[in-house]
């Protein structure tokens, strides 16, 4: 049995990290793991997509419209954009924060309302406000693994060893933050 995650968000959300980690993990625990990603215009805060696919054997990267598990946006108005992506008995995890685009910052277009209503009307969806936990931690960067600690738990990969790939994969410096952050994402599902 396959499963797919879609992460979605804005460029210098950590969005990118986040899926390698939940790559890294997934391979570790002995998982056959594809993840492709596309980085759009991220650094001038364009959209940015990680699918991350894993089961006993996968044979493509790529998540077909109507196949994620669960959709794990980093910004609201991304959780539109990818919305088809998701299956219609698949969950989504938004992050209750807002980054204005370029035409909603130059009065072009505005940033769309309802969007947490009209999704939670038409599949699973959790809420979580990471942005005021990261802070509650003393630094807003540890968003992308709060996140990644709510999708550990909505997929019900806690067996695998998250302390471990996290000690191996992050600055020693910041190992005990990020700890703490996979911690609260897990326990916010």
């Amino acid at each position: 049995m396959v499963k797919s995650v879609l992460l979605v968000g804005v460029g210098g959300q950590g969005t990118i990290l986040a899926s390698k980690l939940l790559t890294t993990g997934l391979m570790e625990a002995g998982y056959d793991v594809k993840m492709s990603e596309i980085h759009g215009m991220s650094q001038r805060g364009g959209s940015v997509s990680s699918q991350v696919r894993y089961g006993d054997k996968v044979q493509s990267p790529v998540i077909e419209v109507g196949g994620a598990d669960i959709l794990v946006s980093f910004e609201k108005m991304e959780t539109l954009r990818w919305f088809k992506y998701l299956k219609p008995t698949g969950k989504a995890i938004i992050n209750n924060f807002q980054i204005n685009s370029m035409p909603i910052l130059s009065g072009k277009a505005e940033y769309p309302s309802g969007i947490i209503e009209e999704v939670s009307s038409k599949v699973k969806t959790t809420v979580i406000e990471a942005s005021k936990h990261a802070l509650d931690l003393g630094n807003s960067k540890v968003m992308n693994v709060i996140l990644l600690g709510a999708i550990i738990k909505s997929m019900g990969l806690e067996e695998i060893n998250w302390n471990k790939i996290i000690k191996d994969n992050v600055k020693p410096k910041f190992v005990e933050l990020n700890l703490k952050a996979i911690e609260v994402g897990m326990n916010l599902v």
